[in-house]
C-alpha cells in the first residue's frame, strides 16, 4: 500500500492498482481569504474507487473536486448531518448542498462500522470536532498495512479504544496546526485548540504505536485564513520536536510506500 499527500488534509491511497481518497479538496477559498489555487494542493494521480470524508467543513469536503475525480457511482462515505438549526450547522451547510447538487453516492456511516471497497477495508472511528459538528476518523487497511487519518479532530479519550483494536498502525496522518477558533456562532470563544496541536498529535501517534507519524492540516504557502482562525506558528518544526524518531514530514505530492 502507498499513500500520497494531496495537501491540507487530503490523501490518496493506492493498493492493487485502485485509488481511495480521503478529504480531497481542490478549492480552499472558503477558509483562505486570499486563496491561490496553484499553491499547496496536488491532484490525484487517477480516477478513484471511493472517497472518505471526515466531516462536512468545506476544507475537508469538496463535492466538485470529488465529482471530477471519482469513478461513476463511486461511494462517498461520510458522517451524519449536523443536528439543530441552520445556525448550529452553518459550517456544514455549504458542503451538504454541494454533495446534493453533484449527485454523489454519499452514504452516512456510523462509528466503528466497516466497509470493504475493492482492496481496501475501511473502519469509521470516533473523533471529536472542535466546532461540535459530526466527525469521523478513518482507518484504512490493505496489503497487510494500516493507515490512520485524523481529519482535524481534537484530542479525546477514544485514542486508547482505537489503539486496543488497531495498533500498531503503519502510518498516522494527524492535524498539527492547533487552530484556535473565534467564530460568531461560537461565543464566548474557547482559548483551546479546535484541532490537535503538534504535541497532542505526537501523543496520539505514541498511543497508536505508529511506525510513521505525519503532520497534515496546515498550509504554509497560502495567505491569511479567515478572521478568528489562529494557528501554531511552525507546525512542522514543533511536530518533529515532539514526535522524535517516528515523525516524518511528507511534502505535498509525494508518495510514502509502506512496503518499502
Amino acid at each position: 500500500m502507498r499513500v500520497r499527500r494531496l495537501g491540507w488534509a487530503g490523501l490518496e491511497i493506492e493498493a492493487d492498482g485502485r485509488l481511495l481518497l480521503i478529504d480531497y479538496v481542490r478549492d480552499l477559498s472558503p477558509l483562505f481569504t486570499g486563496w491561490k489555487s496553484d499553491k499547496g494542493l496536488a491532484a490525484p494521480s487517477g480516477k478513484a474507487t471511493a472517497a472518505l470524508v471526515t466531516h462536512l467543513h468545506r476544507d475537508h469536503t469538496d463535492a466538485s473536486a470529488l465529482a471530477e475525480t471519482l469513478m461513476p457511482g463511486a461511494p462517498v462515505l461520510r458522517p451524519a448531518p449536523g443536528h439543530g438549526d441552520d445556525i448550529d450547522n452553518v459550517t456544514t451547510l455549504l458542503a451538504e448542498r454541494e454533495l446534493a447538487e453533484h449527485h454523489l453516492s454519499a452514504e452516512v456511516v456510523e462509528i466503528w462500522s466497516t466497509r470493504d471497497i475493492g482492496p481496501f477495508h475501511v473502519t469509521a472511528l470516533p473523533a471529536v470536532d472542535g466546532l461540535g459538528d459530526p466527525q469521523l476518523n478513518w482507518l484504512v487497511e490493505a496489503d497487510g498495512q494500516r493507515i490512520f487519518h485524523g481529519g482535524d479532530t481534537m484530542f479525546h479519550g477514544y485514542w486508547w479504544l482505537i489503539a486496543r483494536r488497531f495498533s500498531p498502525v503503519d502510518a498516522v496522518f494527524l492535524p498539527a496546526n492547533g487552530a484556535v477558533v473565534d467564530a460568531p456562532h461560537l461565543q464566548p470563544p474557547s482559548p483551546e485548540p479546535a484541532a490537535m496541536d503538534p504535541r497532542q498529535s505526537a501523543t496520539a501517534a505514541e498511543i497508536l504505536d505508529a511506525r510513521y507519524a505525519i503532520p497534515m492540516h496546515y498550509e504554509p504557502e497560502q495567505p491569511d485564513k479567515i478572521a478568528g482562525y489562529v494557528e501554531v506558528a511552525d507546525p512542522e518544526k514543533e511536530f518533529r520536536t515532539h514526535t522524535g524518531r517516528r515523525g516524518r514530514v511528507l511534502p505535498v505530492g509525494e508518495w510514502l510506500d509502506l512496503a518499502g
